[in-house]
């Protein structure tokens, strides 16, 4: 084969292979992609929140006397009814306070009899009479006191709940002041979460009716609480350090189950105005960053970083990154390269969403 030969077959070759390549150039230049823009709606936003669970009413009870702790009627745990005793306390001198308050205002009642005699007789003078009535009233009540004194020996409980650790054992000694236990009712429980300030917003303008908005309460365990509460206060202002402001809901607590101190998550719909939804499979991922194509008008696509709000059943909730006029590629995410030309034909996002919810049933 001489050198000509040789040199028409390399120059064949080629051109086959030129041929090749455009020929699949132009197969893939007849691919249509599908288009569309996002859908603007009405929908709501699921939000999670870290929760703070106590109970409506829950108090420390303290001695109001010094002594010994005599008696304990009760357990830790334990429910207790209002009313019901729970301690005594041996308040130190209380009896003989009781006796000697006493014995001193029947010896001023004594005195103003005498001094009443004294008067009528014209004796003593009409003040003396009011002077021994004061030192009875004064003995009298010197006398209430020591027996509310005494009376304080056994502590009571102010209402119905279950009480907490009691730190003190009989015989133990008692300061005025000093903890016993605590006290909780626990047939509703508040629940505390904090909402940022645009959260906050979206509530208080699009929320009309607060008290019908349910929400879920979400264990420790993972499981759902099985009565849902509502939102029934908002704290006066912001956080100025985190940017929060502290919801109030209430729950209803079934079978006793939440006890004062617990965690959970609150799960809160919110409804949302003109909400940027787009398909999900319009997405792909890119360290840790979604990401959409925008196709220009021209053709050519452009990889634009977005912002999940919310995720939904085949669709995402947009947050930041996409105009409601931006058309997007909707299928061939994963073929495409940013700044490629493509054909497209636009379906309606209506259309599009509605067959992704026929493919997903």
């Amino acid at each position: 084969m001489n050198r000509t030969t040789l040199m028409m077959l390399a120059i064949s070759i080629v051109l086959m292979t030129t041929s090749c390549k455009s020929s699949k150039g132009e197969k893939d230049d007849t691919t249509v992609y599908t288009v569309t823009t996002p859908e603007v709606a009405t929908t709501s936003i699921t939000k999670d929140y870290v929760a703070n669970i106590q109970s409506q009413k829950n108090i420390e009870i303290r001695a109001q006397e010094q002594g010994i702790l005599q008696d304990i009627y009760v357990d830790e745990g334990q429910t207790v009814k209002a009313g019901q005793p729970l301690f005594r306390i041996a308040i130190i001198g209380s009896a003989q306070e009781v006796a000697k308050s006493k014995a001193e205002a029947e010896q001023a009642n004594i005195d103003l009899q005498n001094t009443s005699k004294l008067v009528s007789n014209n004796i003593v003078s009409r003040n003396a009479k009011r002077m021994a009535k004061a030192k009875l009233s004064a003995a009298l009540a010197d006398y209430n006191m020591a027996r509310i004194h005494q009376q304080l020996a056994v502590i009571h409980a102010p209402f119905a709940g279950i009480l907490g650790r009691i730190p003190n054992k009989r015989g133990s000694l008692i300061q005025n002041g000093d903890l016993l236990t605590n006290l909780s009712d626990n047939t509703n429980m508040f629940i505390y979460f904090n909402v940022s300030e645009p959260e906050y917003l979206d509530y208080q303008m699009h929320v009309a009716e607060r008290s019908k908005l349910p929400l879920k309460l979400i264990l420790a365990n993972g499981e759902t609480f099985p009565t849902k509460g509502f939102i029934e206060n908002i704290e006066g202002e912001f956080d100025s350090e985190t940017g929060n402001i502290p919801f109030r809901a209430k729950f209803a607590n079934y079978r006793h189950i939440l006890r004062n101190g617990e965690t959970g998550t609150v799960r809160m719909n919110i409804p949302k105005r003109n909400a940027i939804i787009i398909p999900q499979q319009s997405t792909y991922e890119l360290q840790d960053k979604k990401y959409v194509f925008i196709v220009d008008h021209h053709g050519f696509t452009h990889a634009t970083p977005v912002e999940i709000a919310d995720e939904q059943q085949n669709v995402y909730i947009i947050s930041k990154g996409l105009k409601s006029t931006d058309r997007i590629l909707v299928d061939g995410v994963q073929k495409v390269k940013d700044g490629q030309f493509i054909k497209t034909r636009y379906k309606s996002p209506v259309a599009v969403i509605s067959s992704l919810q026929l493919k997903a049933n």
